[in-house]
């Protein structure tokens, strides 16, 4: 076995990978794990590799926790949308000799920070990759996983940049990388049309009885030039959120307080019944029902934003609050990582793209949301970037606040396991889509 280190330099590092490419059937155990393999499990490793033809094969493993037991730990689905760096492939591979003198061959220079995430992909475009449903070996972490906020951060923003430009490059060789500046909405979209008001507030609820109060008087406290409403879809709440707002709706005409007739919706079906109802303005602009806006000025800028940039989307940053508004670590979430012309390509590699969302209205109604709960904006956003301008607001307009009742606010490994899946699925569909696209 060959064992990688994360301290290991460059040149170091690319040694042992050459060493990999020189000893056939070598498993490779990737940094940050002390491993044992499981009997057996290298010659089943190796039986895969030679019968499906595979550039890389991976699988699961036995976690030892701290107490000393063993917990399963399922690694992800590959698909072609497992973009991001931290995209679980469990802590043991074994590579085709032949696939990795290959991908080798493909690295235009040597990497500082992100040679195995190079590696990753640059194998993946040598032949298939396949996961073994099975645990592999035992594994215990001997370095703590990146935290999910690593990639927002400013002091890995040269970090941020190397791996930017390792997926740009992958994006390029499988033909889905878009080049030149997206479109700029047409006058039509934001000055032809008559729409009941300019400016929607949307809020998709269900259950939230203890904040929603909070997210509405947020949303009709905005300082405006220009008329505005605030339309709530209420998912058929049963804990009191349904006449809460019937009576903050008795006492604002501009609170639409929508129930679906239709069950089984998720957060995206929720956006679709909003913006398809005839009181959406001309810009539909989000709030989710736990959060609030920073200041009375946010639905004045989100606007100004689209006017000015002619844009189909903006996106604002936002701060990380507990419930009573005070910041919590890492505090704003600004996605400074996005850049005007390579934006919507990186997009494919992070997991998120920042809030406030807005979106031009007769846009989206043609593109509408899927009806998932979790995903449905990324949807949005990597659709609308593909063909369109996204505008972006870099300072915090909106807080977004943290609590025992958010439905993100512990998942487990195997609900954080499906919404990757789910998101890494989005990511296969668009590079399908833009690779159509550069077609054309």
């Amino acid at each position: 076995m060959i064992t990688l280190h994360h301290n290991e330099n460059a040149a170091t590092l690319r040694r042992h990978l050459c060493a990999v490419a020189a000893r056939p059937d070598e498993v490779m155990a990737l940094p940050g794990w002390s491993v044992t393999m499981l009997p057996g499990a290298a010659r089943r490793m190796r039986q895969v590799l030679r019968a499906t033809g595979a550039a890389l094969v991976y699988g699961d493993c036995w976690l030892r926790q701290s107490d000393g037991s063993l917990r399963m730990a399922k690694s992800e689905e590959w698909q072609p949308g497992a973009l991001r760096e931290e995209f679980d492939m469990g802590p043991v591979w074994m590579v085709s000799p032949v696939a990795m003198e290959s991908a080798l061959g493909t690295f235009g220079h040597e990497y500082t920070y992100g040679m195995l995430y190079a590696l990753r992909l640059a194998l993946q475009r040598q032949g298939p990759v396949v996961r073994l449903g099975e645990p592999l070996c035992i594994a215990e972490r001997v370095e703590t996983a990146a935290d999910q906020w690593a990639y927002v951060d400013p002091a890995n923003r040269e970090r941020q940049i190397e791996l930017e430009d390792i997926c740009s490059a992958h994006l390029k060789a499988v033909g889905a990388c878009l080049e030149g500046e997206p479109a700029r909405v047409d006058r039509t979209h934001t000055d032809g049309g008559e729409w009941p008001v300019e400016a929607s507030v949307v809020i998709p609820v269900r259950n939230r009885v203890a904040t929603i109060g909070d997210a509405v008087r947020s949303a009709l406290s905005q300082d405006a030039d220009f008329n505005y409403n605030v339309i709530v879809v209420d998912n058929h709440s049963d804990d009191g959120t349904t006449e809460l707002l019937d009576s903050l709706a008795a006492g604002d005409s501009r609170l639409v307080h929508v129930v679906p007739d239709e069950e089984g919706l998720g957060i995206g079906g929720c956006w679709n019944t909003a913006i398809l109802h005839p009181s959406c303005g001309r810009y539909a602009v989000q709030l989710d029902s736990d959060d609030i806006y920073s200041s009375s000025d946010t639905l004045r800028r989100v606007v100004d934003t689209f006017r000015r940039e002619r844009c189909a989307m903006v996106v604002g940053s936002y701060t990380l609050t507990d419930i009573d508004g005070n910041t919590i670590p890492p505090g704003l979430i600004d996605h400074r990582e996005w850049t005007r012309l390579n934006g919507r390509n990186n997009l494919l590699r992070v997991n998120g793209i920042g809030a406030p969302r807005a979106f031009v209205t007769s846009i989206a109604r043609d593109l509408l949301f899927p009806n998932s709960s979790y995903g449905e904006d990324y949807a949005m956003a990597l659709a609308i970037s593909r063909r369109w301008h996204v505008g972006r607001i870099f300072d915090s307009i909106y807080m977004c606040r943290r609590w025992s009742g958010n439905s993100d606010a512990s998942l487990s490994p195997e609900k954080l396991w499906e919404f990757n899946h789910y998101k890494d699925s989005l990511r296969t569909m668009e590079i399908v889509a833009r690779r159509a696209l550069n077609r054309e």
